[in-house]
């Protein structure tokens, strides 16, 4: 059943400008939810047609690229065909996504003239167009704008430049581009913007969904060994499998190196088994421990390593350049927040390390949100709250998951999602990285008990993250 997060939802909305990269996901968000690309088009297409009206011009030049931003500004032609003259120039060189070469295909049965360029000789022959217009229509970059432009992209906008026409920018002014209005559509990407509503819903921006993973950085094609980040998990000793959960599903995450510091040694050729003498951490690894963790992109620290090692996790925390501290590493005192650190409490955990407990009623995600919210902010770190909900806060943000099944109650799968968080924290920030982990790990535990039932294995998960994580990329 899905929670109700209509009572909260608006408390947890991000305000203000949004980042170009963080539009795209909530967009793809948005079309998980149900919301096609098509709709999304439409809908800003007519918004920016009504900006323009405002303008009242008799007659408009709308500028079209070959991408997405393009759409919207073949959309707005097509309400502007009534009453207003209207032409439109686009570029004809390359592949157009398909909701663009919809969209143009529509324009054809419209009221609108239609004049393709891919040179700039092309553009200097419709020079008519730039000098009668009144209003232009800037829809050549949008989002995907680049700092220094290309020909013949450069010319069209010198000469939207020295027209004289008011010129309304769709979403993003392309860069050189003298704009009189710009048109937002859902939120801000620069200063200046005039925003409108085009039909996102409000969870594609409060909720994890796989629109994140396009947040995910692409590996380059010269990486060596290590660029996919080195990870040290420090656990085991009571509980000996818990670390190595945690190192296998750092490196199904992506990590190139995972090293696990433990008394327990287990067979498991994929990780590096760093020693640590008798059956329990304790000081006298302080210093063996320090040397590792000072090597490592991010460390993972807590998995299996019982009540009695807590003095030495906080000795080894500071010389942490990430962390991510799970099970018994989450008493008081915590350790103290790194650069970058993720702390991964169920609600018992979250009681024991805050002093407060959370609402009762498990299914109530906004309460337990609140109280995370304000935990981050005083931890000074990226609280990951486990539940039938996930919250993930950093005290200024603040995003719920709703993947996962109740399957996933055996025990290990904790230890998996505090590997993957460790992975995805040597290349992002902590709270970007908690809220794609918590998807991942959610959807994996969704695959795995589809065909597993109650008889999942916090192992089973292995071989479904790369399969979720990854999958866009192949």
């Amino acid at each position: 059943m899905r929670p109700d997060l209509s009572e909260c939802a608006p408390s947890f909305l991000e305000t203000g400008m949004i980042t170009p990269e963080r539009m795209r996901a909530v967009d793809e968000n948005a079309q998980a939810l149900g919301v096609s690309g098509l709709q999304l088009m439409e809908s800003a297409g007519k918004a920016l047609a009504g900006s323009v009206l405002a303008l009242h011009p008799a007659s408009v030049l709308i500028l079209c690229g070959s991408g997405n931003n393009g759409g919207d500004g073949m959309v707005a032609a097509r309400y502007l065909q009534h009453g207003v003259e209207t032409a439109v120039c686009y570029l004809d060189a390359g592949k157009r996504p398909p909701s663009c070469a919809h969209q143009l295909a529509a324009l054809r049965g419209c009221r609108v003239s239609l004049h393709p360029f891919v040179s700039t000789d092309d553009l200097r022959a419709l020079a008519p167009l730039f000098v009668k217009a009144e209003v232009i229509v800037d829809a050549l970059l949008g989002t995907g704008g680049q700092e220094a432009l290309k020909e013949p992209l450069a010319t069209c906008t010198g000469m939207a430049n020295a027209s004289g026409a008011k010129i309304v920018s769709a979403d993003v002014p392309t860069p050189g581009m003298q704009v009189t209005h710009i048109c937002a559509f859902h939120r801000a990407k620069v200063s200046g913007s005039d925003v409108v509503d085009i039909g996102i819903p409000i969870e594609a921006e409060i909720c994890t969904g796989p629109g994140d993973l396009t947040l995910i950085p692409a590996r380059k094609s010269t990486s060596h060994k290590g660029a996919g980040g080195t990870v040290l998990v420090i656990g085991g000793g009571p509980y000996q499998g818990a670390p190595y959960l945690a190192g296998l599903a750092a490196l199904r995450a992506g990590a190139d190196i995972v090293r696990i510091a433990s008394p327990v040694f287990e067979p498991v050729p994929d990780l590096i088994y760093e020693r640590l003498t008798g059956d329990r951490i304790g000081k006298e690894h302080t210093d063996q421990l320090i040397a590792l963790a000072v090597c490592a992109d991010v460390v993972i620290c807590g998995n299996g390593i019982g009540t009695a090692s807590h003095d030495t996790v906080r000795a080894v925390a500071p010389h942490c350049k990430k962390a991510v501290f799970d099970a018994d590493a989450l008493r008081l005192p915590l350790p103290g927040a790194c650069d970058e650190t993720i702390y991964t409490p169920h609600a018992g955990e979250f009681a024991r390390i805050t002093g407060v407990r959370l609402p009762e009623d498990a299914a109530d995600a906004c309460g337990r949100a609140r109280e995370a919210q304000k935990a981050a902010a005083t931890l000074g770190g990226t609280i990951l709250l486990k539940g039938p909900v996930d919250v993930i806060s950093d005290g200024r943000r603040t995003r719920f998951n709703r993947t996962g099944d109740p399957a996933m109650s055996v025990g290990g799968t904790g230890d998996i999602l505090a590997g993957v968080c460790g992975a995805l924290l040597c290349h992002l920030p902590a709270f970007e990285a908690g809220c794609i982990a918590a998807y991942v790990t959610g959807k994996a535990g969704e695959q795995v008990a589809g065909h597993r039932g109650e008889g999942m294995l916090a192992s089973d998960l292995m071989d479904c993250i790369p399969e979720v994580l990854f999958r866009r990329k192949r």
